[in-house]
């Protein structure tokens, strides 16, 4: 397989499209097209990493966090950054970075921490706007049924749990070739009226692409009316952070304690008790300071996020417990869901998880 038949696979699971607009996902490092010898998978991309690599025999690093996150005017080795991409151009080895694409996603790094807590009834804690998309068309009656199956095939029609989702209105289409044009019924230069169907469908922006390919290709007009719509309705899987409850309350002392053991932490930073029961459960892996208000309007008894400053512990506010368990510590099983996702789609292939500790802060106890 090519560096791009894994990478696709993998955006499968994390589209790139719904990475935040400040990131730098995809293929940071390498040639697209090389013949992958094996995958290297690991939550940070530094020097002794890509050393693992070439010992592995691996000449791709799907790392979570991008190595080159801003834009690097030099290449010198003056910083470890610099360090990691000369090596890894030296030895050829590709890395790719998925980051906020999948933080985005439902079955990411914050249903890792979801799952270990055994949260249920679980929803997206702040939804990404402007995600689904509408497209009307309109086709002659006898070949509507064939352009739905071809849209649906192409991934439109769903909402929710609820696949091939159309709304359809019968009406009259009327058009006028002028002499260059090859209507498919009726005649150049002739007013012609055709009994045609509006068809309605909704999808992810991901997937615009090949919607309008499937809707191009099965249209049987030479030329395609369509439009397509940015709608406001959210997106029920897409977006930062989740929320879910506990089939049983506990109190915030034993939570902590619940909490540092499922998320194999050393410990816990955490605002003041508020005195009450916790059921509802806010988490977002990373830095997640700016979800705070999110957490609190969700009504969650708890947010479990990392990289909380001083002042942020004030914004509590008795209303909620915060708790910050380290960057590191809320994403580190990130991997062994990357792991498991590509093992399944590619079964054959030699995959590795990364040995190497990538985690920078240490903890004196």
């Amino acid at each position: 397989m090519k560096v791009k038949d894994i990478t696709k696979v993998l955006e499968t699971l994390a589209p790139l499209d719904y990475a935040e607009s400040f990131d730098n996902v995809g293929l940071l490092v390498g040639d697209a097209n090389a013949e992958v010898t094996g995958v290297l998978i690991t939550l940070d991309t530094l020097e002794a990493v890509v050393e693992e690599a070439i010992e592995k025999n691996c000449n791709l690093i799907v790392s979570f966090h991008p190595i080159i996150f801003s834009g690097l005017k030099s290449l010198t080795g003056k910083t470890y950054v610099e360090r990691v991409v000369m090596k890894a151009i030296r030895h050829q080895i590709a890395i790719y970075s998925m980051h906020t694409a999948l933080d985005n996603q439902l079955l990411g790094v914050n249903a890792s921490i979801a799952d270990r807590l055994g949260l249920h009834n679980r929803s997206i804690l702040i939804p990404q706007p402007n995600v689904i998309r509408k497209l009307i068309t309109y086709v002659p009656k006898a070949n509507a049924e064939k352009l739905r199956k071809a849209l649906f095939e192409a991934g439109a029609g769903n909402i929710g749990n609820y696949a091939e989702c159309s709304f359809n209105l019968e009406g009259k289409g009327t058009y006028r070739g002028n002499e260059s044009s090859h209507p498919t019924i009726g005649e150049p230069n002739v007013f012609h009226t055709e009994d045609e169907i509006q068809i309605g469908v909704i999808f992810p922006k991901h997937l615009q692409s090949q919607i309008l390919k499937a809707l191009r290709q099965n249209h049987p007009y030479e030329e395609v009316a369509y439009e397509i719509y940015i709608l406001e309705n959210e997106h029920q899987h897409i977006g930062m952070g989740m929320i879910g409850e506990f089939e049983t309350p506990m109190s915030e002392a034993d939570f902590l304690v619940y909490l540092k053991e499922k998320m194999e932490v050393s410990c816990i930073r955490y605002s003041a008790f508020r005195g009450r029961e916790v059921k509802k459960v806010a988490v977002l892996g990373g830095s997640g300071a700016f979800a705070i208000e999110d957490a609190k309007r969700a009504e969650a008894d708890v947010f479990v996020s990392a990289d909380f400053k001083y002042h942020d512990f004030f914004r509590a506010e008795g209303k909620i417990l915060l708790a910050d368990i380290g960057h590191f510590e809320s994403e580190q099983y990130i991997k062994f869901i990357l792991f498991e996702y590509l093992s399944k789609k590619i079964p054959t292939f030699a995959l590795s998880i990364s040995n190497v500790d990538t985690n920078p802060i240490k903890y004196y106890s």
